[in-house]
């Protein structure tokens, strides 16, 4: 059995946890503790403080007694708020602090991009243009590519709980582009797992997802691979192998 170990802030995609681990379909667990989210706020103050070590340190010991071997903060943008340099900070403090592999999901969009391959990426945000904006930028100190930023203005991580799969289809098809190789939805508070095969078929190409790319960081955290064809391209991709 192996357990991957989450930090959620608040409350509002995260019933995409349970979903994933029925999808993976094998010895696998997914626990998950909730963190304080402060104000709830897409503004760069706000999510610092959302992702300050205080706040994830609260959450630590619940996963050490989870039995969690590794452990992603689940939030997209309380990671890359910080920068390329800042967001490695973030997480060698939590793996510090944790005494247990560490990353977020800022990097998780990273590792991904590396493993389908693409160089090009279109970005479908959320969030308010400032903070897609900041997105973008993490995502190019990666070496990434990004060819266009979709921003939604929305606020709050509770009105992006609410999103049905129109809604989420909408956002995809306006934030895709005719040169990206795939297209980034980068919110955690975004339900999207029930909607993967429909948006990579209605797009034609790779989606990656907030909760999706979490769980699959923590995957490869621990060294597991599994071939879950729901959960999309991401878990069905062969990796690149590096030479």
């Amino acid at each position: 059995m192996t357990a991957l170990g989450f930090l959620y802030p608040g409350h509002s995609g995260e019933d995409d946890y349970p979903r994933i681990e029925q999808l993976l379909g094998s010895d696998i667990r997914l626990p998950l503790v909730h963190t304080d989210i402060g104000e709830d706020a897409h503004r760069e103050d706000a999510l610092r403080e959302m992702g300050s070590p205080r706040r994830l340190a609260a959450g630590v010991e619940e996963l050490r007694l989870s039995g969690a071997e590794a452990v992603v903060w689940a939030c997209t943008s309380g990671s890359f708020v910080y920068g390329w340099e800042g967001a490695h900070e973030q997480v060698r403090t939590l793996a510090r602090t944790a005494g247990m592999p560490a990353s977020s999901t800022s990097f998780g969009f990273v590792h991904a991009v590396r493993e389908l391959g693409v160089h090009r990426v279109a970005i479908a945000a959320t969030y308010p243009e400032d903070v897609a904006a900041l997105f973008a930028a993490f995502l190019k100190a990666a070496g990434v590519e990004v060819v266009s930023v979709r921003s939604s203005g929305i606020v709050t991580a509770a009105e992006v709980g609410t999103w049905d799969a129109d809604r989420v289809l909408a956002l995809a098809r306006e934030g895709d582009h005719p040169d990206a190789e795939a297209v980034l939805l980068p919110d955690t508070a975004l339900h999207t797992v029930s909607h993967l095969q429909a948006l990579e078929s209605a797009l034609s190409k790779p989606v990656l997802t907030a909760n999706q790319v979490t769980v699959w960081e923590a995957l490869r955290l621990a060294d597991r691979r599994v071939n879950a064809p729901e959960l999309g391209t991401l878990f069905t991709k062969e990796p690149i192998v590096q030479v």
